[in-house]
């Protein structure tokens, strides 16, 4: 293997790291989101007097019923966004061992 091919893989390979490190983060993010998305469906569901929820930078009254549609909307959304994280994730994984392979192959070649 030339040595351009090389550095192209390692390039290739660094970047696919960085994306997974990404990946990482908006991950920790997301399940942070669901958390407090859980704690304040638990809330909500055992609220008997008036509910409140934040539209914007203010916070107004809502039904009880609008409060938990719009909160089991958001942890669906959550939801979708981790499922297709870890699918990514799941990706650029089976990406990086190929390309660290080939990078290992390559520089067992040049020895």
């Amino acid at each position: 293997m030339e040595r351009e091919e090389l550095e192209k893989l390692t390039r290739d390979y660094q970047m696919i790291q960085e994306q997974l490190q990404t990946l990482a983060m908006q991950k920790e993010q997301f399940g942070a989101q669901r958390e407090e998305n859980k704690e304040a469906l638990a809330e909500i569901e055992k609220a008997t007097g008036k509910v409140y929820t934040a539209v914007g930078g203010a916070i107004v009254e809502s039904t009880k019923d609008a409060a938990l549609k719009n909160i089991k909307e958001k942890q669906d959304t959550i939801e979708m966004r981790l499922s297709i994280i870890n699918k990514q994730n799941d990706e650029l994984s089976k990406r990086e061992r190929a390309l660290r392979e080939q990078i290992t192959a390559a520089l067992k070649v040049e020895k």
